[in-house]
């Protein structure tokens, strides 16, 4: 019995990782649980109301919204890939995760960030035909153009997932099983390897800074024009609305691609185990809380919206009475 029982011990522990997680850094664990529980919540209900009002609203049906219904369904995604998990681990008290948990995380993880640095580019390019051709808008950016665009975002993204996770999950392991992080990232797992890792570090660098490239010129190039446009703009109020849509966007693309280059890009020497997490707390908790409220808040048609939806469950619930 004494033997079976050391075996699964041995067993169990070569097998699974164990997430050491935000919380062992913090001073006031069950505060900060409670704070990124009710992070979760906000980020699940402001984007799933966003998604449900460019659903509903007519008005809202414009390629836009389809990109920000899209952005919010990511964020819903890859909010919900690593909080849970973490808050579990918290409540239960267990930090394991297996192999193959630890892998689908990954790959999910990283496939839905490559897919949301497209994105962001998508929708660069979107208010670029927007405000820079105003009349040609409605042929450069059909349904069936926008369709392509996330298609492509999905398959580019996916291609970083599909890249990534297999390399790094079959380093051997022979250090420790600890990953100092609240979720399987790919930096944080490498540092646990016991072989050279350096030519894959390369390779992931220019892989990332291709990723990050694409998009961040597509993004840079559209804005640029795009502030030429206003600056020729006669109306103050046109000005006023296209730096209204390009400084909330902008806001988001500045705080998600940031991280993302400190993460991906910055060479091992730069990156402590807290720098680490607080970088990643930025780009996996927080931004999918703004992205809602940047582009909602700030939108008068998004407001317009939400009015219209509670007044019509008023009218019904007063109607059913």
């Amino acid at each position: 019995n004494m033997k079976q029982t050391m075996w699964l011990e041995n067993h169990t522990l070569g097998t699974d990782f164990i997430l050491m997680g935000l919380f062992s850094q913090s001073k006031h664990p069950t505060l900060l649980c409670s704070v990124i529980f009710i992070i979760f919540m906000v980020a699940l209900i402001g984007n799933a109301t966003l998604i449900l009002l460019i659903q509903r609203d007519s008005h809202l049906h414009t390629p836009m919204y389809f990109f920000i219904s899209q952005l919010s369904l990511m964020d819903m995604m890859y909010i919900s890939v690593t909080v849970p998990k973490m808050l579990l681990d918290q409540v239960t008290g267990t930090h394991s995760i297996s192999t193959p948990s630890c892998g689908i995380q990954m790959f999910l993880y990283v496939t839905l960030v490559g897919t949301e640095f497209f994105l962001l580019a998508a929708m660069s390019y979107d208010r670029f035909v927007a405000i820079c051709h105003p009349l040609r808008y409605p042929i450069l950016m059909n349904h069936r153009v926008c369709i392509l665009l996330v298609t492509v975002c999905w398959f580019l993204g996916s291609i970083d997932g599909f890249m990534l996770t297999p390399i790094t999950m079959n380093f051997p392991f022979c250090k420790s099983r600890e990953i100092q992080h609240f979720f399987c990232e790919v930096p944080a797992l490498m540092k646990l390897s016991c072989s050279d890792t350096s030519v894959y570090e390369t390779v992931m660098y220019l892989c990332c800074v291709l990723m990050l490239l694409i998009p961040i010129t597509v993004i840079s190039g559209s804005y640029s024009l795009i502030l030429l446009t206003v600056h020729r703009m006669n109306s103050a109020t046109g000005r006023r609305k296209a730096f209204a849509t390009c400084s909330s966007h902008m806001a988001v693309v500045i705080l998600f691609y940031g991280a993302a280059i400190y993460t991906y890009m910055l060479p091992s020497s730069y990156h402590t185990t807290e720098k680490d997490m607080i970088v990643s707390v930025v780009y996996t908790i927080l931004t999918p809380v703004l992205n809602p409220l940047i582009y909602s808040l700030r939108n008068k048609d998004v407001t317009a919206a939400l009015k219209k939806v509670l007044w019509e469950e008023l009218v019904l619930a007063n109607l059913q009475k």
